[in-house]
């Protein structure tokens, strides 16, 4: 088991071009959210030539919509989403200089190509623990659409927040490399 990787969101170019598929990390920093619904009204917004709510370059997007905080708490739990939902809007997101993203489950072959070519990297979070999850977040503030409850766009300040890279910008696949490190194994009956 690796020692994970402290780094710091937003990203620059060194820092998506250190990370490898397979890497566990504890960013620090600042995450947006926006799931489904923002995602759309983000690539609306592109696709119209208007300005976006939020400067994406540089920033890292944790696909979640956060649940009411408790009593005492600043956020409720703050789990993944599944990030293919989103991959009919992120190579848009991505050309305008988004530079992480953190889900769960496998990208389709255009957002891979897309994070290859804007120099991007998507990772994951471990689903079925937002409330473990949401102790990693220090501070919650809605930047954008917040008429959409949870769906909004939030800033999050988070301190070691873990994920593993999953896609890097030089094309790995970590879910790829993983199933095949198992391909040779021999079946035991």
């Amino acid at each position: 088991m690796s020692v994970p990787r402290r780094i710091t969101a937003p990203f620059d170019e060194e820092t998506v071009k250190s990370l490898r598929a397979g890497d566990e990390v504890r960013i620090s920093g600042v995450l947006l959210t926006a799931r489904d619904a923002a995602h759309r009204r983000l690539a609306a917004a592109l696709h119209a030539g208007q300005p976006l709510p939020v400067d994406l370059r540089g920033q890292v997007i944790y696909y979640t919509g956060p649940t009411p905080a408790p009593p005492g708490k600043i956020i409720g739990a703050a789990g993944p989403t599944t990030s293919s939902r989103m991959d009919p809007f992120t190579p848009a997101l991505l050309a305008a200089g988004l530079r992480g993203m953190i889900g769960k489950g496998k990208r389709s072959l255009a957002v891979r190509q897309a994070i290859v070519r804007y120099g991007a990297v998507y990772f994951a979070a471990l689903g079925g623990a937002g409330a473990l999850l949401a102790r990693s977040i220090t501070a919650v503030e809605c930047l954008a659409y917040p008429e959409l409850g949870p769906e909004a766009i939030y800033r999050l300040t988070v301190i070691d927040f873990p994920a593993v890279v999953i896609n890097d910008c030089y094309g790995g696949d970590w879910y790829e490399q993983a199933a095949a490190g198992y391909a040779d194994e021999p079946v035991v009956p």
